[in-house]
């Protein structure tokens, strides 16, 4: 009884330190996918008529014309990620760029093994903050702690 106790003890200490970590995988999370889609958007308007070309002659975008594609996507890619890092409206932003992250997959059919897997990791990071939240370093934890009843 004493050995079952004992290990008890453990997990909870244990489970303790893990709880104090969250916040900081939280916010490593959250900047490990902003970084990946800011990048992104930052090649996409530094190089602007290559932008326009993939638009318009490598993804297929479905409904939009090549050039309200980039411009749609750009801005996503540059807007989504800062809301993402500072960890305001988080959870819209990780959907946003969940769907976001799908549609690119959707529509670049020459994607090989390497970058398919680099997808289907930003898409689970994505869901743990969509189904966890951002976490205590966070604007909306701040937000919520200071204006909830």
């Amino acid at each position: 009884m004493a050995v079952i106790s004992r290990v008890l003890q453990l997990a909870e200490r244990s489970t303790l330190h893990l709880d104090r970590l969250a916040p900081a995988v939280d916010l490593l999370i959250r900047i490990l996918v902003a970084n990946v889609f800011w990048k992104s958007g930052l090649t996409k308007i530094a190089t602007w008529d290559s932008t326009l070309y993939l638009f318009e002659y490598e993804y297929a975008v479905p409904l939009l014309s090549p050039e309200a594609a980039a411009v749609i996507g750009t801005g996503i890619e540059l807007a989504m990620p800062v809301l993402l890092f500072i960890g305001l409206a988080t959870r819209l932003s990780a959907s946003v760029l969940f769907v976001f992250n799908i549609a690119a997959v959707l529509s670049f059919p020459v994607l090989n093994i390497l970058d398919a897997k680099d997808h289907q990791y930003w898409g689970l990071l994505l869901l743990v903050t969509m189904f966890h939240g951002p976490g205590r370093l966070s604007i909306d934890y701040f937000l919520k702690k200071r204006y909830s009843a």
